[in-house]
């Protein structure tokens, strides 16, 4: 399985970016995608999932109404649409991958996630 991130770069504080990533190398039947990030110097940290059938989402309280995270199940590609953008906001970001049944409280946990893309960095300027 890959999965490939894309979309990250260098925006303005209060702009957008939208960020992709696309799994591959296997058919899925049962899909959960997230996105994590890392700044420098800290931990990586949970941002956002998603619950592929039903659609269910989880938000960290840091991105609440600024992020928003969907899903094409046919393309196995999660999105996330970044609003607002702060300069804490610069980081890394890193998609994931569960094919497993995780409840959805605990798509915040990275020990969930089977599969990791490469990362992409968003750096927002103040």
């Amino acid at each position: 399985v890959q999965l490939q991130a894309s979309g990250g770069g260098l925006v303005q504080a209060g702009g957008s970016l939208r960020l992709s990533c696309a799994a591959s190398g296997r058919t899925f039947s049962r899909l959960q995608m997230a996105w994590f990030r890392q700044a420098p110097g800290k931990e990586r940290e949970f941002v956002a999932a998603i619950r592929f059938r039903g659609g269910s989402r989880l938000y960290a309280d840091s991105v609440k109404g600024r992020f928003t995270i969907s899903g094409d199940n046919a393309k196995n590609t999660v999105y996330l649409q970044m609003n607002s953008l702060k300069p804490e906001d610069t980081a890394v970001y890193y998609c994931a991958l569960d094919t497993g049944s995780a409840i959805l409280s605990s798509l915040s946990l990275p020990s969930v996630y089977d599969y990791w893309g490469q990362g992409t960095l968003v750096t927002v300027s103040s």
